[in-house]
C-alpha cells in the first residue's frame, strides 16, 4: 500500500502491514524510512495534524511531545516502544474489531472506551487500563446477561448497540473508583503490617533498599523488586499483595523531579493521586530535594497494570539524591506513614 499523505487516516487493519520492526525503535530527529511513514499515519489517526514530511523533522518531533503529554507518557519527542504502544492502542475504537480475552491480551482504546462503559454501568468493578483480560470479560458477560443478549463475553455489534441504548458513557463514577475509596477507607490506619512493594526503575537500588529498612522498622511489610520492566514489576505487585507501590527512578532526562499517579479518562487511582501530593509536598517542604516536586496523573504501565494505589517517584539530580539518601528515605516513609492515617484526597 503506497504512504497516504490526504484525506482520511488508515484504518489499524490497514496500518498492521506496516508495523516498524521493533530493532528499528527508538524512532527520533533525522529518522527515516517505512517505520517513520508508518509512525506519520498513525500520529494522523491519533488527531496530530502533522505537516507532511519525508523523515522525522521538528513537526513529527511536536506532534510526538504533544501526543505524549496527552498519553500521560514521558514526553521528551522520541518514539520508543512506550510511545509506540501508545500510538497502536490509540489507533483502536470501539467497533473496529470483535473484543474478547485471548492470549496475548487485547489491549487499545476501543477496550478502555468498552471498560468505562461498563464501570459506568456497574458491571465492571476494576479500573480502566485498556487491557482486555478475565475481569472485564466477566463483567461483559454480565452485562450481556442483564441485557438479553448472547452470553458470549465477544463485544461485537449486537453488544455495542446495546451499550449505545442503555446510556453509553454514563456520568457517574465508574465502580472500580467507588471500590478503591471503600477500600481505602476500611484499611487500618496504622503502617504496622502493611504490604510496601518498593520498585527499581533504575538506579535507585541504593535508595529503595533504604526505604525498605526504614519501613521495615517501622512495622510495614516491605520488599524490593528490581525487574526492569515495568510490567513485570505490575504483576509482582499484584501476585505479592502489595497495599501500596512506590516506583522509584534517579536522573535520566528528568530536569524536575515528579511523582505520578494513574490516571486516564474514565479513572483516577484517588489514592495514588493522595500518596503522590503527600510525597511531592514532603520531598519539597523537608529540603530533601532543591526546589518543587511535580505532581502528575499518567498513564505508565506500572501505574495502569497495578491493582492498588502506586506512585512513581522520579527523582532528580541523580547527585542530589545519592548524597541525601537517608534523609530522602525517611521522608518517603514518613509520607507513606501519614497517607496510611488519611489515604484520600478532600472530596472533590
Amino acid at each position: 500500500m503506497p504512504p497516504v499523505t490526504t484525506g482520511a487516516p488508515p484504518s489499524p487493519q490497514a496500518l498492521s502491514a506496516h508495523q516498524p520492526v521493533i530493532e528499528t525503535l527508538p524512532l527520533r530527529r533525522d529518522s527515516c524510512g517505512a517505520a517513520v511513514v508508518d509512525l506519520h499515519h498513525r500520529l494522523r489517526r491519533a488527531g496530530e495534524p502533522i505537516v507532511d514530511e519525508e523523515g522525522y523533522g521538528p513537526d513529527t518531533e511536536a506532534a510526538i511531545r504533544r501526543f505524549q503529554a496527552d498519553r500521560g507518557i514521558r514526553v521528551d519527542g522520541i518514539c520508543g516502544r512506550q510511545t509506540w504502544s501508545a500510538l497502536v492502542d490509540a489507533g483502536w475504537r470501539l467497533g473496529d474489531r470483535l473484543l474478547y480475552e485471548r492470549t496475548p491480551m487485547l489491549r487499545g482504546d476501543d477496550v478502555a472506551d468498552l471498560q468505562s462503559r461498563l464501570g459506568g454501568l456497574g458491571f465492571l468493578d476494576d479500573r480502566v487500563d485498556a487491557i482486555l483480560g478475565p475481569r472485564s470479560r466477566s463483567a461483559l458477560q454480565d452485562f450481556q446477561r442483564n441485557c438479553g443478549l448472547t452470553v458470549d463475553g465477544i463485544c461485537g455489534p449486537a453488544t455495542i448497540a446495546e451499550l449505545a441504548r442503555v446510556g453509553a458513557r454514563t456520568p457517574i463514577a465508574v465502580k472500580a473508583g467507588v471500590l478503591e475509596r471503600a477500600r481505602l477507607r476500611a484499611a487500618p490506619r496504622q503502617l504496622a503490617g502493611r504490604r510496601v512493594l518498593i520498585g527499581d526503575h533504575g538506579g535507585a537500588g541504593a535508595l529503595a533498599a533504604a526505604i525498605e529498612r526504614v519501613l521495615h522498622t517501622a512495622g510495614a511489610t516491605a520488599a524490593v523488586t528490581l525487574h526492569p520492566d515495568g510490567s513485570v514489576q505490575a504483576h509482582e505487585a499484584n501476585d505479592w499483595g502489595a497495599e501500596v507501590y512506590l516506583g522509584l527512578s534517579i536522573g535520566g532526562e528528568l530536569d524536575d523531579p515528579r511523582c505520578a499517579y494513574y490516571a486516564t479518562e474514565g479513572f483516577t487511582s484517588d489514592g495514588g493521586e493522595r500518596l503522590a501530593t503527600l510525597l511531592a509536598i514532603d520531598l519539597a517542604t523537608s529540603r530533601a530535594l532543591d526546589g518543587p516536586v511535580a505532581v502528575a496523573g499518567m498513564r505508565l504501565p506500572v501505574l495502569r497494570e497495578t491493582r492498588m494505589p502506586a506512585v512513581v517517584c522520579e527523582l532528580a539530580p541523580a547527585r542530589t539524591v545519592v548524597e541525601r539518601g537517608a534523609s530522602l528515605a525517611r521522608v518517603v516513609s514518613a509520607a507513606i506513614e501519614a497517607w496510611v492515617e488519611d489515604p484520600l484526597p478532600a472530596a472533590r
